[in-house]
């Protein structure tokens, strides 16, 4: 990914929250998202197809929910990037992550192996 098209990705505050949330949490769902960004399904819907067309993000269905998790394929520069983000600011999520650990009914997931 060329670092221009990385950086606009990036440029809008509910696409960094939803990366940096997910970074921290490994994989979210919209539901979670709205949660903890007190935001409605279709802006955080937009946004994850954002991130996902970007390259940012991928996806996998599991039964009625589809989980969000950062593109193990990024480049190492950005990963890199990404988790410095999360480290030096973590209190840019902190209120996102409050209200996430406050939600009810979180959807399971199921831990596959060996299957």
């Amino acid at each position: 990914m060329p670092p221009v098209q990385f950086y606009k990705c990036l440029a809008d505050e509910t696409r960094l929250r939803c990366l940096l949330l997910i970074m921290d949490q490994q994989e979210l769902c919209v539901c979670e998202l709205m949660q903890a960004l007190d935001e409605s399904q279709p802006k955080i819907s937009r946004h994850l197809a954002q991130l996902r067309n970007c390259g940012l993000l991928t996806d996998k269905r599991q039964g009625q929910w589809v989980f969000y998790s950062i593109n193990t394929k990024l480049a190492e520069w950005a990963i890199s990037i990404l988790s410095a983000t999360l480290t030096a600011n973590s209190e840019f999520i902190s209120n996102n992550l409050i209200r996430l650990n406050k939600m009810g009914d979180r959807p399971e997931r199921v831990r596959s192996c060996c299957t």
